[in-house]
């Protein structure tokens, strides 16, 4: 305990000191022109940020321009430094700042140190039934050979073939009724929440191949996404995790639920085929307002009104990005992460440079979110399948109620990074911060 209070102390003072290099660099070297200096890079940050609104809400000439324009501020910005020849002093000051984030989260990794999902014991299968789409993720179940190598581990193996749809849920169940005491997936996070929802209904452990386009849901598992195949080493050397489920309108989701303008988007028949495409086309009248109802949402004690954005998460994701689709260090928090996008103009696109603080993100959590419109039915996307739901759309979590199987050896493991404290920082740098028990960090 002492040595990892020594250890967090040093990375905090190296933060810390970082820090205030990082500014004494300017100083020194750029001296009366810091504050242009900084004015420069703020001024094309801002520029930068409009630009991208303008070309994902215009058409036309319009958007052409605006493109172009967020290629020219950052050039801008470069051009501005080189010919005060700070270009230098300026590469070294963000290089110090990043050292300082570097080292400061380091300091609070050590300081709050966050835990993993509880493992325990896999339960010994006789006969595990995994359901494969041959044709998920471009053809990922032939490529890795993954219907073979699951019949050499002791796996029944059913496929999802035909011209039709499959009722993969009602497969699953037929599967539990013929025995089955393991239900997996081989496919994408759509069709892994359909199986899902009958393994933990049936209490019984579910397996997840990320055989799928994105998986996002094997990621924040810890799973190896460039090789579903080692997913199947659960099979003889795996553990059990118990993880939360969301539910939407009675369906079930293990990754998210999206409202607005994302959810529209997805609502297109030409999405599939050409999803950039589809996305420019129909952006502008989504984002101006043209398009979809008028949305509000209650989640716990806040209220959402009129956002263009809703995502609702099966436990929230990491704040270091504006959009709030970051990696979920933990599935076990048994709330649902809630964040709402409301961008009104080329200023308030302007802010959200601000990330998490940005004036038009706001993030919550809550175990229970109502979603209502002023239309009948909205557009919806489950985990990005498209839905059109009737209003008002229920969002529940499930508390612990799948138990996954995944391998013992997983290269994906992470563990939740705290938030950057100047503040903490200071107090452990200068020895006034102690320890915390790492069980105060379980997001319950």
């Amino acid at each position: 305990m002492e040595a990892t209070m020594r250890k967090q102390r040093w990375l905090a003072r190296a933060s810390l000191a970082a820090a205030v290099a990082a500014v004494l660099v300017l100083g020194v070297f750029a001296g009366v022109r810091t504050f242009a200096l900084v004015g420069v890079g703020l001024v094309g940050l801002a520029v930068t940020a409009a630009a991208v609104w303008w070309t994902l809400s215009r058409r036309g000439v319009l958007r052409v321009l605006a493109f172009l324009l967020a290629l020219a501020a950052p050039a801008w910005v470069l051009l501005e430094y080189t010919g005060a020849h700070l270009a230098w002093v300026a590469a070294l000051s963000v290089g110090l700042w990043l050292a300082a984030v570097g080292a400061g989260r380091a300091a609070l990794v050590l300081h709050t140190r966050p835990v993993p999902m509880p493992e325990r014991p896999a339960p010994e299968t006789r006969h595990p039934v995994l359901i494969m789409n041959p044709r998920s993720g471009g053809g990922k179940v032939d490529r890795f050979g993954l219907g073979e190598k699951a019949a050499a581990l002791g796996a029944e193996v059913l496929l999802l073939e035909g011209p039709g749809e499959t009722d993969v849920a009602e497969l699953a169940r037929k599967a539990a009724a013929g025995g089955a005491d393991l239900l997996g997936v081989a496919g994408g996070d759509g069709t892994q929440a359909l199986v899902a929802d009958v393994a933990a209904a049936l209490d019984l452990p579910f397996l997840v191949i990320p055989a799928g386009t994105r998986n996002h849901f094997a990621l924040d598992l810890g799973l190896d996404r460039d090789d579903p195949s080692k997913a199947l080493d659960a099979l003889h050397d795996g553990v059990e995790l118990r993880v939360d489920l969301g539910r939407a309108a009675g369906r079930p989701f293990v990754n998210n639920v999206s409202f607005g303008a994302y959810a529209e988007v997805v609502q297109s028949p030409a999405y599939r085929d050409g999803k950039t495409r589809t996305t420019l086309d129909l952006l502008p009248d989504l984002l101006v307002g043209h398009r979809g109802g008028r949305l509000t949402a209650q989640a716990g004690e806040h209220t959402f009104r009129g956002p263009q954005a809703l995502l609702v998460s099966n436990n929230p994701y990491g704040t270091g990005d504006i959009a709030g689709l970051g990696r979920r260090a933990r599935l076990d928090g048994g709330v649902l992460g809630c964040v709402g996008v409301e961008v009104s103009g080329a200023a308030h696109a302007a802010g959200l440079v601000r990330g998490r603080w940005a004036a038009g993100l706001t993030r919550v959590t809550a175990t229970h979110v109502v979603v209502d419109a002023d239309q009948e039915r909205i557009a919806v996307g489950v985990d990005g399948e498209a839905l059109r739901l009737r209003v008002p759309v229920h969002c529940d979590i499930r508390p612990l109620a799948l138990r996954v199987v995944v391998p013992r050896r997983r290269p994906g493991v992470r563990l939740a990074r705290p938030p950057l404290d100047w503040r903490l920082l200071a107090r452990l740098g200068l020895g006034r911060g102690t320890a915390r028990n790492s069980r105060e960090t379980l997001p319950r």
